[in-house]
């Protein structure tokens, strides 16, 4: 499960350093986002919740995301985690801790542009069971 599941401690590391902002949007474009850089690494997630949002989660400093537009909240499970949608198209837009104090997020890299998508490796959660990489085994 994804809320039960600790990012590395280097997930901000996963990223390469460029001058332009990256844009991603919401089908609508009310929701959009300007991220500080393009994710090196993706992950699919298995778990109940990401497998059935059809997302590929790109992990961030919350410093690094520049956030507009009104999104609804869904929170399951222990409650550790926002997933935000835009209130209009209804598209997962990201996660982020309820605690503010957690320096992490997801971004759903499905609303990058193909280009910037396309760039970056893909990397396999075991959410559903393990929680680790399967590269990790």
């Amino acid at each position: 499960m994804l809320a039960n599941y600790e990012l590395p401690v280097s997930f901000h590391a996963n990223v390469e350093q460029t001058n332009a902002m990256i844009q991603a949007s919401c089908h609508c474009g009310a929701v959009r986002l300007e991220i500080a850089v393009a994710p090196a690494t993706v992950t699919d997630c298995n778990c109940s919740i990401c497998r059935r949002m059809g997302v590929l989660w790109a992990y961030y400093v919350p410093d690094q995301v520049r956030l507009a537009g009104a999104t609804d909240i869904y929170m399951w499970d222990d409650r550790s985690i926002q997933f935000h949608r835009c209130k209009v198209c209804g598209n997962v837009t990201h996660w982020s801790a309820v605690d503010e104090s957690v320096a992490r997020m997801g971004v759903n890299a499905r609303l990058l542009e193909p280009q910037v998508l396309a760039a970056a490796r893909l990397r396999k959660l075991d959410g559903a069971g393990s929680g680790k990489y399967l590269e990790q085994g």
